[in-house]
């Protein structure tokens, strides 16, 4: 290729090709290579090569070898988008481990790398895919005019937006009104904007220099063609009588965008409202709404009061009980006796049920070994400097040991995961009974359970929220993060995932928690707690030139230093903010609770499934009280100071 001459305008590492079509690819089915843009003579490539191959980005053309099957991508068959971030190994589940056949010797790998690589002219393109948003690596899919599509680009280091800007300033990247993920490839070629224009027959003219003509008198060329496109768009939207020809339009889309994603364009918000929290409620101010049979009255009222101020400690015990779901607001004092006795026979009897295997039986069930194993490992690390937990043999940690063992006999399908340790440990902790805190902890866990499921559908879907409402509150900042490949907020994860548990000091965390469980004032008050940190955090983020690793140390480094009334005080500001805004879009309006989800018109993936309960079926009467299955251990633990940590 002598007397060619070529210029890299743009180059991006990190950029691999899967080339194995199983779910958890192997080391050797991931080849890393380099995606350059080139000028080359009069024309434009797109190149990718493996590292060791990347030296010279004009060496390789674009050919389809009809002998080697492709790792194709079509337009039926996505590629599987890889669910891998660092901050996602806090989830550690439990599972049955499948036996993996040796590898044999002296196997010989089927092609070699460099026999990947490609460049193809950017004008034999037809279109490009993106990968959905979420925490996976981010993938493009390259479509040409022949029909065939070009191994996936999957980006492990971010850089699918730079890509998309560069190849923007020589081509036209139109989205598809079918698809919002699909752009459509044209050139930014004056001749095919004429040919256009003329297949829409919107001149009387040849339009072959309908181009020019506008460059040279914009004002006559347009509006001498308006009438042609008001009369083009009536005929088209006005119905047809039966057996007459219908204009030659494209079919309208079959399928709503997807849910939970929309467009926002420059939504003005008002200025941000002043709030102040209010004390928290005493002792005194909670029996003035208890009623003469021991039922609590004006509990909306009383929600208001617990999400502006919280609780005082002498009254978490008793409160937290209401607010997860365990004893009913409308019930009375002497239904809640009962509802007890009912509910520590059920949990004894759940207990029984690992307490009676033996350690034989445990050898052949590799899956409660397994949860024992799990737990055994996190409650012997859980918040041992709480005074609570701390020292060796401590029975507050036999007491974590014995809920979450027993709650994988109450939830089969979930069983135990990393991190729920974590929310426990502040339930046994202010309730100090071991029935109490196992049944405060399953309501907890109806709130959040679908964090913990291995499909992680859950914790993708509260991401997009956040991310949606960022973009609302501070597009900006939402900018600055995508231009450091930050754009997917997994920095955040572990806060959405145990509910801020590790960000704040410990009496800070049972006071949002409380804050939290009232529902108040919608149902997703944590995402703003995130926007709320993030708020706070702006200016040290932009101003500072952090890039991605500096970001998430910075966020990390946030962890006991954030103070709770700061956080809950702007978060309130936030809704109120957003409230106030006449043209909020719909898909925010559904996060905050205001107006409720559109039905989609084709099927969407299943929501996560609400834990099986024992209570949900008619239990019988409760035992008298003589004949109650006592506990094998202590119920109550009561320390020399229940109002302190």
């Amino acid at each position: 290729m002598e007397g060619s001459s070529y210029r890299v305008v743009f180059e991006k590492g990190g950029v691999y090709l899967h080339t194995s079509a199983r779910k958890h690819q192997d080391p050797d089915s991931l080849i890393a290579g380099v995606i350059r843009v080139v000028e080359k003579d009069s024309d434009v490539f797109l190149h990718w090569a493996p590292v060791e191959e990347a030296g010279d980005p004009t060496q390789i053309l674009f050919k389809k070898d009809p002998s080697r099957a492709e790792p194709s991508t079509s337009e039926e068959e996505p590629t599987f988008d890889p669910g891998y971030e660092p901050d996602w190994a806090v989830i550690s589940t439990v599972r049955p481990q499948p036996h993996l056949a040796e590898p044999r010797k002296g196997a010989e790998p089927s092609s070699s790398q460099s026999s990947w690589a490609f460049s193809v002219s950017l004008g034999e393109l037809k279109s490009i895919r993106r990968s959905k948003p979420g925490l996976s690596w981010a993938y493009l899919v390259l479509v040409t005019q022949a029909g065939g599509s070009l191994p996936a680009l999957h980006f492990h280091r971010g850089g699918t937006r730079a890509l998309l800007r560069v190849l923007s300033r020589y081509l036209l990247l139109a989205s598809s009104p079918q698809d919002s993920r699909l752009y459509l490839v044209f050139p930014q070629d004056p001749s095919a904007l004429s040919d256009s224009f003329h297949h829409l027959q919107l001149f009387d003219q040849d339009s072959s220099n309908v181009v020019s003509r506008f460059l040279q008198d914009p004002y006559s060329t347009t509006f001498s063609s308006f009438s042609r496109v008001t009369n083009f768009f009536r005929g088209a939207l006005q119905p047809h009588p039966e057996g007459a020809s219908a204009p030659n339009l494209p079919p309208l889309p079959d399928d709503e965008p997807e849910p939970g994603f929309e467009v926002i364009s420059c939504v003005e918000l008002g200025q941000r409202p002043t709030v102040e929290r209010a004390p928290p409620v005493t002792e005194e101010e909670w029996n003035r709404y208890v009623g003469p049979e021991g039922r609590l009255q004006n509990v909306s009222e009383l929600k208001n009061r617990i999400f502006s101020g919280g609780l005082s400690p002498g009254l978490r015990r008793e409160a937290w009980k209401f607010l997860l779901g365990y004893l009913s607001w409308e019930s009375s004092a002497e239904e809640h006796k009962a509802h007890v006795r009912k509910k520590t026979d059920e949990y004894f009897r759940m207990k029984l049920q690992w307490k009676s295997v033996s350690a034989e039986q445990e050898r052949r069930n590799s899956l409660l070994h397994g949860y024992r194993s799990l737990i055994e490992r996190d409650v012997s690390r859980t918040d041992r400097t709480n005074k609570f937990y701390e020292g060796p043999e401590n029975p507050g940690l036999s007491l974590l040991h014995d809920i979450l063992l027993t709650y994988c006999m109450y939830h089969f399908d979930l069983g135990y995961v990393q991190g729920m340790s974590d929310l426990l440990s502040p339930i046994l902790f202010v309730v100090q009974n071991e029935v109490d805190a196992f049944w405060c902890f399953c309501g907890f866990m109806e709130l959040v359970h679908g964090n913990f499921e291995e499909s992680q559908e859950t914790m993708k879907r509260q991401l997009g929220q956040l991310l949606l409402l960022l973009r609302v509150l501070d597009q900006p900042l939402c900018d600055f993060l995508d231009s450091q490949d930050s754009g997917s907020l997994c920095f955040c994860f572990r806060w959405l995932l145990i509910w801020f548990k590790r960000e704040f000091p410990f009496p800070d965390v049972l006071r949002l928690w409380e804050v939290l469980w009232t529902g108040l004032p919608g149902p997703n008050l944590h995402l703003l707690v995130a926007c709320a940190i993030l708020d706070m955090e702006r200016d040290t983020l932009m101003l500072s030139g952090f890039g991605s690793n500096e970001i998430l140390k910075h966020i990390n480094e946030l962890t006991m230093k954030l103070s709770v009334e700061d956080v809950l005080t702007r978060a309130e500001a936030l809704y109120r903010q957003l409230t106030a805004c006449p043209e909020l879009p719909h898909n925010v309006q559904e996060i905050l609770g205001l107006a409720q989800p559109e039905e989609p018109s084709s099927p969407s993936p299943p929501v996560s499934p609400m834990p099986l309960s024992p209570t949900r079926d008619p239990l019988p009467p409760p035992l008298p009280e003589e004949v109650i299955p006592q506990p094998d251990s202590s119920l109550e633990i009561l320390p020399e100071d229940e109002d302190g940590v």
